[in-house]
């Protein structure tokens, strides 16, 4: 985590952006984005060129020699705010719109109609000086940093949807726990939330995979895939991924629900928090997904696109809302049997409603199953989550009580499951008798409450108590009473 100082300065940039008359905090971020990227893009190169110079051999970066006044270092030592405004605004953004040339890079994608806002020089001044004092040299701190950013979204109104909780995000991908072949993907990608946390935790428990150069070029470029509908979450998205070590992520301007998404069997992996509110007109589905179950809910639609997209074998960790575990509807009922009955279903893990606050209260869960085509769901592991580590208002602030860590660790361990009786936190449910609940996958429908015997007095000695209370008061009345006749 970035410390007190760092969020400090990000604050006072962040400032500089709103004073300026930059409210947006998605314009905030997308402008503060580019200049962190050219920042980096300079920072690289220096890198690059010294090690070129210990080997001692020739170096070919991706400043030519006519364009090195267009480097960092070298634009923010100009003699005037003036003066750097025009060689920022005029060369550098056109130099590094162009980086890619006309490639089908996400590099080239994100930055294709990507705009330069900051309306003065002496802003411009503040802001580069400002990201001049942040320490980007190290990759966690840069990723961190970005994450702090986009945590601004949440406390800015409607653009909060966009956004998982980390936690969250980095509890599913502990569950699912990624290996270097896997191939990932988000549908609803947002701003990358769920391949960032993947791609660190490939860092930290795979980082061999590096030294492999058929592992490392899968990681660069063909592990990671994201969807989206807006293209400043695809900008977002595409450029979170960069700032954390991955050079040329699958980001694409998609509706993953429609005819145009051909995918099928293509991933082993899928992490995502698709979107709940909404219905689609069956014209703009695509038919595939009809044919699992005819719905309009897009919750329901997502799942059918799951179950396509993955490879025989592959996983998904996925936040659905509750309905989706007990609706009674023919589309909600046909989908749980779907997955129950022709793949395996593993967990459901009940999140508390509070979670998603403070932009919105809905009671949700994460499910997880594996793709077979051929059942294979036995005993289901139900989790009740009653504590994430934060209040479960709108203010979210950190609390002690966190079941995170405990349903990673039991979840890694089932085998030590199968003995929890229906009474406790968690516990497994034989898939016989959820199916003959009509594929009930609610928790509250196969939890235990354990009721404590209490026993009460006998009525009659308790009036005997009520009636000498009753005369001690009287008695205490009367002494009260003639006290104040003596006065």
């Amino acid at each position: 985590m970035i410390t007190g100082e760092i969020k400090n300065k990000v604050d006072k940039i962040w400032e500089t952006f709103w004073t300026g008359g930059i409210t947006n905090p998605l314009t905030v971020i997308e402008q503060f984005t580019y200049l962190l990227f050219i920042k980096s893009l300079d920072e690289a190169e220096t890198i690059k060129e010294k090690e070129a110079e210990v080997l001692g051999i020739p170096f070919e970066g991706i400043f030519p020699e006519d364009k090195q006044h267009l480097r960092w270092h070298r634009f923010k030592q100009l003699g005037s705010p003036e003066e750097m405004y025009r060689v920022v605004s005029d060369e550098v953004f056109p130099f590094i719109k162009n980086l890619h040339g006309k490639d089908n890079s996400a590099y080239s994608k994100y930055m294709g109609d990507a705009m330069f806002l900051i309306p003065t020089a002496n802003m411009l001044a503040k802001i580069v000086d400002g990201i001049d004092n942040l320490p980007l040299d190290d990759r966690d701190v840069q990723g961190d940093l970005y994450e702090y950013l986009l945590s601004k979204l949440l406390t800015s109104g409607t653009n909060g949807q966009f956004r998982t909780p980390r936690h969250i995000i980095q509890m599913m991908v502990e569950l699912m726990k990624p290996t270097p072949e896997d191939i990932i993907i988000d549908p609803a990608m947002g701003t990358a939330g769920f391949l960032v946390a993947a791609s660190d935790y490939l860092r930290k428990h795979h980082n061999d995979m590096f030294l492999v150069q058929g592992l490392k070029e899968h990681y660069h470029n063909t592990m990671f895939y994201g969807n989206d509908m807006d293209r400043t979450m695809l900008r977002i998205g595409a450029m979170n991924m960069m700032l954390h070590g991955v050079d040329n992520p699958n980001i694409d301007y998609r509706d993953s629900l429609s005819e145009i998404n051909k995918d099928k069997e293509k991933y082993t992996l899928v992490l995502a928090n698709p979107p709940f509110k909404g219905s689609l007109d069956y014209e703009s589905v695509s038919n595939d997904l009809l044919k699992i179950a005819k719905t309009k809910k897009t919750e329901l639609l997502f799942l059918s696109l799951f179950m396509r997209i993955l490879k025989p074998g592959g996983r998904a960790a996925v936040i659905v809302p509750d309905g989706v575990l007990f609706g009674s509807s023919k589309a909600h009922k046909t989908i749980r049997k779907e997955i129950i009955d022709n793949h395996k279903l593993e967990a459901i893990i009940s999140m508390p409603s509070g979670v998603f606050k403070p932009y919105a209260g809905v009671s949700t869960a994460i499910m997880i199953f594996t793709k077979t085509g051929a059942g294979g769901t036995d005993n289901v592991w139900f989790y009740d989550m009653k504590a994430d580590g934060f209040s479960l208002d709108d203010k979210r602030t950190p609390i002690e009580e966190n079941d995170i860590p405990d349903i990673i660790e039991r979840f890694n361990n089932l085998e030590a499951e199968k003995e929890r009786k229906r009474t406790e936190q968690s516990f497994f449910v034989p898939v016989e008798e959820i199916q003959e609940n009509d594929y009930d996958l609610s928790i509250n429908k196969y939890k235990e409450i354990e009721y404590e015997e209490v026993e009460y007095e006998d009525p009659l000695l308790i009036l005997e108590k009520i009636e000498k209370y009753e005369h001690e008061i009287v008695k205490g009345i009367k002494e009260l009473k003639d006290s104040l006749k003596g006065l």
